[in-house]
């Protein structure tokens, strides 16, 4: 058993209540113990293991939850009804088991057939909650057992919680601040009492005061909804205090619950607190809540709060800015992003939190903005919170955001529209015509209840671009790439099951639209990107730009292709790269699915390559009247049909069955449990297995099959550089680089001077080997703006060009091949090769961008459900 103080009441197994349910069925402290101790037994005391909990509130759930937790696994906490982050989650982490509803029924599964991890956990592991912290992208917190221990007891001690307390719980707990209450009550011996009725309900006072409740712990958006019903009104004789946390309470509604609460001789704690601190990091003792309520007060017990610079320095002067930093027993012990990192040990010592604050001369820190909420307009560093903060002292609620363009408001007071540009305009120091309001009767809202401000930056942007209608937005962008897929502001690249061709196509959308792509866009919420539009600048020729290495060597390699079609030397390797991309495409994009055993979205984006490649197959067959069966069956390249014979297409389209089964390999490979549990555990060791026997394919296989010089046709002549590929795609260190190069040498030298026929072999391996060395050590290639568009435009088309190149000198410009000389014939021919594939990708877009239109249009008449925000938050934050 694991050693948790939130146990130490629980073992005592005494009569004392636990839980209270609506219905009026309680819990004691010995159901509790007797039950966790039944659930711990399930889940064995042997290997720790981690056990995703869908966390509705329900006695089911905590029981499962304090059992896992008692029996020494770790627990992930998840929303119940967020489908995509359990399918995220549960390939990113591989749960050994699953605890959630099913047909009306609690069940406990077990994941060992399907995901079950060789992959050990920390020991002292306790916790992983998804947060979306100031980015809004969903990140794992790992928290300790002493984090839960540590925060437990500084709570249970600051709000001196005894066995007599009994918390209103109405949080989630899946979120922290929920969690929290439940550790904080339990360390203490107390009870929880689950209403199950919305705060915003007329009977909500009247409910928690019959079931005697002596506290309750909400979000702003709680306090907000209750101030529409009588909850103040309703006289709670046991109620001796409230809190508030995950957000910012405005300062008029802290007024009035700390005066509530004084009244009625009570306390009103004004608190603060982040997912990475295990809940809570500061609070306002509420003797000190004067008019001063914007204070998120001081350190918990046992932490520390200091302010640091851009630079780490540290900011002692009262009242001067600087990052909020926390140091305590709660610091998480670090994010995870797979189950690889659920084994790592604490690497926090002190969580810088985002939060921009100020010390004032008492001693309390009070926030004054996010770091991501500033902008930098016409020269002047600007803070949002603060322009929103100076907007309430007018008595006007609104949210801002902007860019370097200007800011934007948007606020409920109808008619305050003038008003709120003077105060913004006084507050900022910005010239009138660089802030916009805009008046709307409501604010989109997250469903912890805090402003949906993604939203509202993009519906900024979205206005924008009306005014130029040249571009689109970056949702419109996703949209248009990803139809007829349904596209949505929180999804990402990857998440829609993005593959090398869209990615190209995408990044030519958002190159049109200006857009400063960060590091990893490909995992980023369209929402976020949002954030990265900036506003266009006229390109000169001086200017240069960063495209990503994959697209700069995809357009060299299709350009390679068709000069060597043509002209046959000096420029072999193109489709040798071009396998090279095929891996490296397939671990940057699919991999996660494939791990997952999900071969639907990993073999989705081959639609879009066998599609216009049968429509082709189909031309011929029409020409021909005949049926090109090997071709219609992806097994021309093995060498057993002739297009001499209308048995296949060209070998020209080789490629393209190599493509296809390279994807079958990788689907046959991954189709096997064990072998995804290997390679979920030791991703690089199993690429190297893999590579490892892709070579001896290569070496061996042309000895039993040999079918004389259409070998290189064949999947085992190149399937060794899809690996290699692969490999680089998840060589993500500099001992695995220089491995991965090692043997690349060994391999590629070998092929490119040993085995070589010709002087055009030793060329194609090494532009193969320098291509793989750039993939490694060279993300970004830099070139000028206007050359960098025609790479992106070459890269973009690169498939069309791949399938149509060769009609242009065989088939448009045959009447006049004999009239021209054969330099001029040859560069019309390469020419006329690419601008065929460009005209076809470009035509292929316009029917996507149509089509894509059309959708929106009609999905726009159709009346949409007003969404419902719950009092709830992911981010047990101010």
């Amino acid at each position: 058993m694991t050693p948790l103080d939130i146990f130490s009441e629980i073992l005592r197994a005494d009569d004392r209540v636990a839980l209270i349910f609506a219905d009026g069925r309680t819990l004691s402290y010995a159901d509790l113990n007797a039950r966790t101790l039944r659930f711990a037994e399930r889940l064995g005391q042997g290997e720790k293991r981690l056990i995703a909990i869908s966390a509705q509130t329900s006695e089911h759930m905590i029981v499962a939850y304090l059992g896992a937790l008692r029996a020494g696994h770790a627990v992930a906490m998840l929303p119940p009804c967020d489908d995509r982050l359990w399918t995220d989650f549960r390939a990113a982490f591989r749960p050994d088991f699953t605890f959630r509803q099913a047909d009306g029924r609690w069940r406990l599964f077990d994941e060992s057939r399907s995901a079950r991890s060789t992959q050990q956990l920390h020991p002292d592991l306790a916790l992983v909650l998804m947060t979306s912290g100031s980015s809004g992208t969903a990140k794992a917190v790992r928290l300790s057992y002493a984090n839960l221990d540590a925060n437990a007891r500084s709570i249970a001690n600051y709000l001196d919680l005894s066995s007599a307390d009994r918390a209103a719980l109405v949080l989630p707990l899946h979120y922290s601040y929920g969690l929290s209450v439940l550790h904080s009550h339990l360390v203490a011996g107390g009870s929880i009492f689950l209403p199950d009725v919305s705060v915003m309900s007329d009977d909500f006072a009247r409910v928690i005061g019959e079931s005697g409740c002596t506290n309750f712990s909400g979000v702003p958006y709680s306090y907000e909804l209750m101030e529409k019903t009588p909850f103040r009104a309703t006289r709670l004789k046991t109620m001796r205090f409230m809190t508030v946390a995950g957000g910012r309470l405005a300062p008029e509604l802290i007024r009035l619950y700390r005066d509530h609460m004084r009244a009625n001789g009570g306390r009103f704690f004004v608190m603060y607190g982040q997912t990475e601190a295990a809940a809570r990091i500061a609070f306002v003792p509420p003797e000190s809540l004067s008019d001063n309520e914007e204070r998120i007060g001081i350190a918990i017990p046992a932490g520390s709060l200091s302010l640091v610079d851009d630079n780490g320095n540290p900011v002692d002067r009262p009242g001067a800015a600087g990052e909020l930093v926390y140091a305590g027993p709660n610091v998480m012990m670090g994010y995870g992003s797979d189950r690889i990192d659920l084994a790592r040990p604490a690497e926090v010592e002190a969580l810088h939190t985002g939060d921009i604050a100020v010390r004032d001369e008492q001693g309390f820190f009070r926030i004054v903005g996010r770091k991501s909420r500033f902008a930098k307009v016409a020269g002047l560093r600007i803070g949002f919170d603060i322009m929103e903060q100076a907007l309430a002292k007018a008595g006007i609620a609104a949210a801002v955001v902007g860019d370097d363009e200007g800011l934007q408001a948007y606020v409920t007071d109808i008619g305050a529209a003038d008003r709120t540009r003077r105060t913004l305009a006084e507050a900022s120091h910005l010239p009138v015509n660089l802030i916009s309001v805009t008046e709307q009767t409501s604010l989109p809202r997250l469903a912890s209840g805090k402003i949906d401000y993604d939203s509202l930056a993009k519906t900024m942007q979205q206005t924008r671009e009306k005014d130029r209608p040249a571009s689109v937005s970056v949702l419109e962008a996703y949209a248009r790439v990803f139809y007829p897929l349904t596209v949505g502001r929180n999804d990402s690249f990857v998440s829609l099951g993005g593959d090398s061709l869209r990615f190209l196509q995408l990044a030519l959308e958002l190159d049109r639209l200006g857009l400063d792509l960060p590091e990893g866009w490909v995992h980023t919420r369209i929402a976020e990107l949002d954030n990265c539009l900036k506003a266009k600048r006229p390109s000169r020729i001086a200017d240069t730009r960063a495209l990503p290495t994959d697209l700069v060597l995809r357009a060299a390699a299709i350009l390679m292709v068709v000069l060597h079609h043509e002209m046959l030397w000096p420029i072999p390797g193109g489709s040798g790269v071009m396998m090279l991309l095929v891996g490296f495409s397939l671990a940057r994009f699919q991999s996660a699915h494939f791990l997952a055993g999900q071969f639907r979205p990993a073999l989705r984006p081959a639609i879009n390559i066998l599609t216009p490649y049968f429509c082709i197959v189909a031309a011929y067959a029409l020409v021909w009247r005949t049926v090109p069966w090997a071709s219609i069956m992806l097994t021309g390249n093995f060498g057993y049909a002739d297009p001499e014979r209308h048995e296949m297409v060209p070998y020209l389209y080789w490629f393209i069955e190599a493509y296809a089964q390279t994807l079958l390999v990788f689907t046959l490979i991954f189709a096997m449990p064990r072998v995804r549990r290997f390679a979920l555990a030791q991703p690089f060791a199993f690429s190297l297995g893999l590579l490892g026997m892709a070579v001896a394919a290569r070496f061996f296989l042309p000895f039993v099959f040999d079918i004389g010089n259409r070998q290189i046709f064949t999947i085992y002549w190149g399937f060794h550089l899809a690996i290699f590929g692969w490999c680089a795609g998840l060589a993500d260190s500099n001992a695995r680089r220089m491995v991965l190069m090692a043997l690349a040498s060994a391999v590629l030298g070998y092929l490119a001077f040993w085995e070589t026929v010709w002087i055009g072999t030793t060329v194609k391996y090494l532009t193969i080997f320098a291509a793989l060395l750039a993939l490694l050590y060279l993300p970004h290639i830099r070139l000028p703006v206007w050359l960098g568009r025609v790479v992106t435009v070459i890269a973009v088309s690169a498939f069309p060009i791949y399938l149509l190149h060769r009609f242009a000198p065989e088939l448009l410009m045959m009447p006049i091949a004999g009239a021209l000389p054969g330099p001029v014939f040859h560069l019309l021919a390469i020419a006329g090769g690419l601008a065929i594939g460009i005209f076809a990708n470009n035509t292929l877009a316009e029917i996507r961008n149509a089509l894509s239109a059309m959708a929106t249009a009609r999905n726009t008449n159709v009346p949409q459900p007003a969404p419902v925000a719950a009092a709830t938050s992911p981010r047990a934050g101010r």
